[in-house]
């Protein structure tokens, strides 16, 4: 059976066969290799063969490196790809325009095979952290969308009630950092779901006593599926499974937290997640309109929201429209 070849792939660009045969010596026997002369052929190669890692001369007639590097980062399939130049150019203007085009690093020529292996490797492990990142988030939202669709709502959902809870985290003040953390977090809110008997979950009338007992648990089976982690990922995703029902009052569950007590990404969560089930239609109600949605949120200022994030979400609502238009169900009214 033919073996497939895993290597990374890089794409050099050099107007000069002898530039381009040196760094073949270099990075053969580790690397899939494709070379290009010139610019043209260089963005054709990059979105046919989608390299891992582009290293490109600046000095070429026609099309420059900086123009191909302008293209190659204003073309979607090609903008993530990472480019070092590899140049004779080296005063610091140069370097300047060459990061402002949108590369990754700089080698200068003549080029130490040592200094190339050692760059390309660090760029090429930046690469796969990213990609790792992108993976597990992609991981995280999915089983996010498997414990929504055991219940009576879409996938769809979590990707609404994310936006809003960073939209809302941006408005109280946290850093980009953290509202970044609890917008990839929040679609595990309701992973205990998973652990909810259909005859509970899938009920169309009101539930007893007992079962709405049971409902409740699936807020300890969220802490409970998602455990201790070092990741500050999954230790806000945790808070949120564990928190978001609880109520400013302190008559919510599990454990009848009162105020500022609630941890506050549980408390960004609960109104984000509540809007969007409200003004999304359900098999068993119709969407309710924004205006009785914000009016029911005032209401429960105080009672089961926090009064200051109940304020800020109203004052975001054009983002939030926004983002309810970017992502309508087909069936919303």
């Amino acid at each position: 059976m033919k073996q497939i070849d895993e290597r990374p792939k890089i794409l050099i660009v050099d107007d000069a066969p002898t530039n381009l045969q040196i760094l073949r010596q270099v990075l053969h026997e580790d690397y899939r290799l494709l070379f290009a002369l010139d610019g043209e052929k260089a963005l054709r190669l990059a979105q046919d063969e989608l390299p891992n890692l582009i290293l490109l001369d600046v000095m070429m007639p026609g099309l420059t490196g900086l123009d191909t590097c302008k293209l190659l980062k204003n073309t979607p399939q090609t903008k993530a790809i990472p480019v070092i130049f590899v140049t004779a150019l080296s005063d610091a203007s140069d370097e300047s325009a060459g990061f402002d085009a949108g590369a990754v690093d700089y080698i200068t020529k003549p080029i130490s095979p040592a200094i190339v292996r050692a760059r390309v490797k660090t760029h090429l492990s930046l690469v796969g952290v990213d990609e790792l990142q992108k993976t597990r988030l992609q991981i995280i939202q999915c089983l996010g969308r498997a414990a929504e669709y055991r219940d009576n709502e879409t996938g769809l959902h979590v990707i609404r009630m994310s936006h809003y809870a960073r939209i809302l985290a941006l408005a109280a003040g946290f850093s980009k950092i953290y509202a970044e953390e609890l917008f990839n977090a929040a679609p595990m809110h309701d992973i205990g779901k998973i652990g909810t008997p259909d005859s509970v979950l899938l009920k169309p009338g009101k539930l007893d006593q007992e079962e709405w007992s049971l409902m409740q648990k699936h807020v300890l089976m969220g802490a409970e599926i998602l455990g201790e982690h070092d990741s500050p990922l999954l230790q806000i995703a945790r808070t949120i499974a564990l928190h978001h029902h609880e109520k400013y009052d302190g008559s919510g569950y599990p454990h009848q937290i009162v105020g500022d007590a609630i941890p506050v990404e549980a408390r960004i969560v609960a109104i984000a997640d509540v809007f969007d089930a409200l003004t999304s239609v359900r098999p068993y109600k119709k969407a309710w309109t924004v205006d009785e949605a914000v009016d029911l949120l005032q209401k429960e200022k105080g009672k089961h929201f926090d009064p200051e994030l109940v304020d800020l979400f109203i004052a975001q609502l054009p983002a939030v429209l926004e983002i309810m238009r970017l992502y309508a169900e087909d069936t919303v009214t």
